[in-house]
């Protein structure tokens, strides 16, 4: 009786934790639906302060309409995952605008009504070839003044990007009135027609991406003053501006204006400039004047390079890649972490760039965005426009040990570069200098951002274009248009999206990897210089043995030549037995690298694991015991 009491007893707990566990399931799936806690080292997938910011500042109802093909891509399973991804998201979007954002999720079946509407609001269906039917994946969003917002496709490569792209276009929903950017360019960045080539021309990305957030008011050279709706003043590559545009620039920064200014030692991007032969390309900008009157110091003759951080770029015809000292892939280290501008950026991309410095007497502060590293040094410019090889730049570079300020914030009182008043006839002095006169000293602290390369706002140094379901998609590889935008939106006093754009990347870059390739470079360009010149003594000593010889008129070699050349063929074949040792040596090294990691993930973790569990129960059997 005892025992059947025992088992009646057993299996009544038993189907009691069972009924327990049932009802603890559902009520977590009821009360506890989208709570997450989120372990990533740098939160990943947690809503930025920024994101919050934006939906909590919308003053009137938006609709949001989630496009997806929910039955065509049964068979898709990747697509759906990051389908339920972006569905998520927005469902916290939502809870977190307090009702003032409207969530409708619509399976367009073909045919349909709904399939109508997602084409009404712009959005294309994407084919999908063999695998079924056109599908749509994308999201309109509208305002109560009739405004119209669309993701016309959710790339899944962009996962990184999608809190930022929801939140844009939320904030452009909520803030129709975008700030005015007045656009002073030496380079074409808009579309246009290119005489060189006879063809016309695509804007660049990041003026694209711009348009987006701002309205971007092309400016002429030669005007007398700016416009007083315009927010921001973009200069990029400023060539030859006559006096009356300086004035008008330096009096509106004076007034408390915003700037963002782009100069170059060698803007490689501008190819209207270029020598005629074809032989050296790109011309440099400076703002000479204004800068002198600031206390900003900037080289228009020569570029920095960076041992460090130099690129590596094709040699062509299945040449292995060479190191280019004036292209500059910065990292994180480099990237000022504190500033809204660049926090959370973790690579960007400069071609030939300049540095800026401060005048002893300056008053002003110059605050660093991007430096060098410390392996580092300035090489005139002349190095670079005709250079056919630029391994040789490594030869005979000597860092200098300091770090160079490629951007900077200008903080600080800013004084005129006109302190006789404006320029030109006395009759234009009232449309320039505004109705209380000309300006000497800035109003408040400067707000202008300096950045010493043109290159950066090029697509090729951060953007690649390519077709996805039919579809031109451009995707990021470098930070360039976050850092651009991120600056624009501070300058124009909209800080609530920075949070947002400055986030850490998926990317986790194998440091100790990059070090050790480094290194091995070094050596093999060190034994490769040792077997050319080797070469060079051989041929050297070859001629001396010609030259040396009674017999002019014979073609055949001498004794002393065959053993020459016999011994150079020797020294040869064991310079390149060095030179396949240091590439092995590289392998290996890199090898062992990745087996301990591997040893350290698969089987030290779980032992770990497994002895933290032995000891735990452990201790519980002897505190159970204790207490028996």
């Amino acid at each position: 009786m005892t025992t059947q009491r025992q088992r009646k007893i057993g299996l009544t707990a038993l189907l009691l934790l069972g009924l327990g566990f049932l009802a603890a399931l559902v009520a977590s799936n009821t009360l506890l639906r989208g709570l997450r806690i989120d372990l990533t080292e740098n939160d990943l997938y947690t809503i930025s302060p920024g994101t919050r910011q934006v939906l909590q500042s919308i003053e009137e109802p938006i609709n949001l309409y989630y496009f997806f093909s929910d039955r065509e891509t049964a068979d898709i399973p990747f697509l759906r995952t990051y389908a339920t991804r972006v569905r998520e998201m927005l469902e916290e979007f939502v809870a977190q605008a307090g009702g003032r954002l409207v969530l409708q999720i619509i399976d367009p079946l073909p045919f349909s009504e709904d399939e109508d509407r997602a084409t009404q609001f712009g959005l294309e269906p994407v084919s999908l070839g063999t695998l079924g039917e056109s599908i749509f994946f994308g999201l309109a969003g509208t305002n109560s003044v009739g405004g119209e917002q669309t993701i016309g496709f959710f790339q899944p490569d962009k996962e990184a990007f999608l809190e930022y792209d929801l939140a844009k276009l939320v904030y452009s929903l909520s803030s129709p009135d975008k700030p005015v950017v007045g656009l002073l360019s030496g380079v074409s960045m808009t579309a246009g027609f290119n005489p060189q080539i006879q063809q016309m021309t695509e804007p660049w990305v990041i003026t694209t991406q711009a348009r987006q957030l701002f309205e971007i008011r092309t400016l002429t050279p030669g005007f007398a003053a700016v416009e007083d709706d315009i927010d921001i003043l973009w200069i990029v590559h400023p060539q030859n501006l006559d006096a009356a545009t300086l004035y008008a620039i330096d009096q509106f920064i004076l007034g408390g204006g915003r700037a963002l200014v782009f100069v170059d030692p060698l803007a490689e991007i501008d190819m209207v400039n270029a020598d005629p032969t074809g032989m050296a390309m790109g011309s440099a900008s400076n703002l000479e004047q204004l800068f002198d009157a600031w206390g900003v110091t900037f080289s228009s003759t020569n570029v920095v390079g960076d041992n460090r951080y130099a690129l590596s770029i094709s040699g062509g015809f299945g040449a292995r890649p060479v190191r280019h000292l004036g292209l500059v892939g910065l990292d994180a280290a480099s990237i000022d972490p504190e500033d809204v501008v660049t926090s959370g950026l973790g690579s960007i991309n400069l071609g030939t760039a300049g540095h800026f410095g401060v005048a002893d007497d300056a008053a002003i502060e110059l605050v660093p965005l991007l430096v060098s590293s410390t392996e580092a040094a300035e090489l005139p410019t002349s190095q670079f426009q005709f250079l056919a090889d630029p391994q040789t730049l490594l030869d005979g570079f000597m860092p200098s040990g300091e770090q160079y300020v490629f951007a900077a914030r200008v903080i600080g009182p800013l004084t005129t570069a006109f302190p006789d008043g404006p320029p030109g006839p006395a009759e234009s002095d009232d449309a320039a200098s505004g109705p209380s006169g000309p300006q000497l000293t800035s109003s408040d602290s400067a707000n202008v951002i300096v950045i010493g390369d043109v290159d950066i706002l090029s697509d090729r140094l951060w953007v690649q274009t390519q077709s996805f379901l039919g579809q031109q998609i451009v995707t990021p590889f470098a930070n360039n248009g976050d850092f651009i935008i991120n600056a624009l939106d501070n300058l124009s006093g909209s800080a609530a999206l920075i949070g947002i754009r400055a986030r850490a990347s998926f990317s986790r870059p194998f440091t100790t990897v990059d070090e050790l390739r480094r290194q091995a470079d070094a050596q093999f360009r060190q034994t490769e210089q040792q077997l050319q010149a080797e070469l060079s003594e051989t041929e050297q000593r070859l001629g001396e043995l010609q030259e040396a010889r009674t017999d002019q008129g014979s073609l055949l070699m001498s004794t002393e030549q065959q053993e020459e050349i016999q011994r150079f063929l020797g020294e040869q074949v064991r310079i390149r037995s060095e030179l396949r040792a240091v590439r092995r040596e590289l392998d290996s090294s890199i090898e062992g690298l990745g087996t301990a990691l591997r040893v350290i993930n698969i089987g030290l973790m779980p032992l770990l694991l497994t002895v933290v569990a032995l000891a735990v129960v452990f201790v519980r059997r002897r505190t159970i015991g204790a207490s028996s």
